[in-house]
């Protein structure tokens, strides 16, 4: 069977590093799928989960806050802004945060201000997209 080598890492740590028969993950044009055989690719990557079906057949979710995606024979990079892996999500952590957000963009008082407290907002609109998901693919 071929297999993909799967790296994702943040600037904190490797979060994932093993082999995996498929990987898909949110890129900047849509959802990208990768099997073996891909052909080599660097794109950015939206918020969003990077689901890794690995070669056993059970699968691991990583939330990650964007970042780049390098597909080379054989092997996927994923270099994460933030990468989160799904049991570490928590929701109510992340609802206080996006209130705490909305309530800096209010107060914003230039576009650069506004810009980042936007970035942040949609960073934390699609992680927490990912949990309300992932929870319901557990039930």
């Amino acid at each position: 069977m071929a297999t993909l080598h799967v790296d994702v890492v943040s600037a904190e740590a490797s979060i994932f590093s093993g082999e995996a028969k498929f990987v898909s993950l949110p890129g900047e044009a849509g959802e990208l799928g990768i099997l073996p055989g891909h052909t080599p690719l660097i794109s950015r990557i939206r918020p969003g989960t990077v689901r890794i079906s690995r070669t056993d057949g059970t699968e691991e979710d990583i939330f990650v806050a964007g970042g780049l995606l390098e597909i080379q024979p054989g092997v996927v990079t994923v270099l994460a802004d933030t990468a989160i892996r799904s049991g570490e999500l928590d929701e109510a952590k992340a609802t206080k945060a996006r209130a705490q957000a909305e309530e800096a963009l209010r107060n914003a008082k230039d576009k650069a201000e506004i810009a980042v407290v936007e970035a942040e907002l949609a960073m934390l609109a699609a992680q927490l997209a990912a949990i309300r998901k992932l929870r319901g693919n557990r039930n």
